[in-house]
This record gives structure tokens, sequence and C-alpha cells, in this order.
């Protein structure tokens, strides 16, 4: 079980990042077959145990959910090169997806991407174990004063980290 960090945290990313939202749907009962349309074992968690394996591919963390599985990455270019790469295993399990779903409606997938400048973000986590982009950056204790506005280093936020504690 992952530690808990206890108290009030917040975290820094160097640079710029990005978020990597991605999800599935499955749209009929035929769970098997959908399983297997989403590349079975070397599906999406063999992607992300491989990208884990090889930092310099630029997966800065990840939090496994369903349907939704958000992942950090340190720029748009490694999560395109990822994608393009044929020496590495996403571009042939979403090949197959094609090949196997085509145009059929049973699995449906997602992706949004987002481009966080540095510093254009906030965090917070009370007593629980690194998550999310907590996973990716560096955790520190937010200061008591703190507010998601002092937080964001952005012209919003800029010398107003004195002020309300909400979020």
């Amino acid at each position: 079980m992952a530690e808990v960090k206890q108290g009030r945290w917040t975290v820094e990313v160097e640079g710029d990042f990005v978020v990597f939202l991605i999800g599935a749907r499955l749209n009929t009962w035929h769970v098997v077959r959908s399983l297997i349309d989403l590349g079975g074992r070397r599906g999406m968690k063999h992607m992300l145990d491989y990208l884990v394996e090889r930092p310099e591919k630029g997966l800065l963390a990840y939090e496994m959910g369903l349907p939704t599985i958000v992942q950090y990455w340190r720029s748009f270019e490694h999560l395109e090169a990822f994608a393009k790469d044929k020496d590495d295993p996403h571009i042939d399990v979403w090949r197959q997806y094609w090949r196997r779903v085509g145009k059929s409606a049973r699995t449906g997938i997602w992706h949004e991407t987002f481009l966080v400048r540095a510093g254009e973000y906030e965090a917070i986590y009370g007593n629980v174990p690194a998550r999310g982009l907590g996973k990716a950056g560096d955790l520190s204790l937010a200061k008591d004063a703190s507010s998601a506005r002092g937080r964001l280093r952005t012209s919003a936020g800029a010398g107003t980290g004195a002020g309300t504690t909400a979020g």
C-alpha cells in the first residue's frame, strides 16, 4: 500500500507538460470481444508498463481508472512519437483495433490532449498517497495560507498566495 502523505501537499512539475485522457466504452454486452478489440494482454496496461520501463519515452506518470486513464507526458512530441513509432507497442494495437472493429460500434475509444504551460496548473492533496499529477512532479507541503489562485504561477495567481484556503 502506498505511503499516505499526511497534511496538505501540492506539486510542482518542471517546465511544460501534457495531460492525456484516454478511455474506452463497451457499447454492447460482448465484453470478451471488446477486451480483445482493445488489445487484450497487449492493450493499455502493457503499453503503460512498457513506457514506465523506458522513462526516456516521456511518460511522467499515469492514473489507471475506468473508464478513463489519465496520463502525464513531458511533451506533446514525446506522446506523438510513441503513438507513431512502429517499434513501440501502440501503433500495432491501434491498427488491430480498427481492423477488428471497423464500422462496428461494439467498442468505442476516445482521447483528449491538453498542453499545460509551466506553472499554469494547480493541485492539492490532503492525507492521500501521491496521486495523479503528484506522481509526475515534486510534492511539497502546501503553505497554510495558500489558495488555489495563489498556487497558480500565472498573472491571475501572481502575488495572491495569501487569502482563502479553499482547495
